[in-house]
């Protein structure tokens, strides 16, 4: 292991090809991912609340 920072080379060009038979990328994770993450949050602040709601002392 060495402690000193070693230089890396790194290309800066990056050249796009395209070609006729690529079809394009659809970009449905994002949607479906905010879709899973919002249904889990809800979830879970379900969850809070009953807990809130089990804990609460209804004899004042």
């Amino acid at each position: 292991m060495s402690a000193g920072k070693e230089q890396l080379d790194v290309e800066d060009e990056f050249i796009a090809v395209e070609t006729e038979d690529a079809e394009p990328v659809v970009v449905e994770t994002a949607k479906t991912n905010l879709s899973k993450r919002r249904t889990i949050d809800n979830l879970l602040e379900e969850r809070r609340l009953q807990k809130q709601l089990a804990d609460y002392d209804f004899d004042l």
